[in-house]
């Protein structure tokens, strides 16, 4: 099946390079970095929601899971595996829309990092996280 799939807003390329459950779920997009804040988006395919339309809560859980561990890794350059994920669901994303998020490392110690972060869709405010990750080093 092809997807259309609009440009991405302004600043946002296409990720490369990520794991495979990430590929499936994407493609996801990405800004760089400034001053510690991490930006990605996604645009909502028919596939991200449920069946009146609505993304998914659990498309939304795992981008949030993604953008909150980047976040660490690029605060840390480790790897942030997740040991806590609260999200709280503010309102909805529809299919066809674009998913904005941004996250930032608030605070890390030599083995836990901590980050937040929030979803937009459409100027509204869709969800907020926050996250602890244990860090790991990369390996070769």
């Amino acid at each position: 099946m092809d997807e259309v799939i609009p440009e991405p807003p302004e600043g946002f390329v296409r990720s490369q390079g990520r794991g495979a459950f990430s590929t499936l779920n994407g493609p996801y997009f990405h800004k760089p970095p400034v001053e510690g804040l991490v930006s990605q988006a996604f645009f909502a395919l028919p596939r991200h929601a449920n069946g009146i339309g609505l993304v998914h809560g659990g498309m939304l859980s795992a981008f949030t899971d993604g953008l909150l561990a980047s976040a660490v890794g690029h605060g840390t350059q480790k790897v942030g595996v997740t040991i806590h994920l609260s999200l709280d669901f503010l309102h909805m994303a529809r299919q066809g829309d674009w998913v904005i998020g941004e996250a930032r490392m608030t605070r890390a110690t030599r083995d836990v990092a901590f980050a937040e972060g929030w979803l937009r869709a459409r100027g509204a405010d869709v969800l907020r996280a926050s996250g602890i990750f244990k860090l790991m080093e990369r390996r070769a």
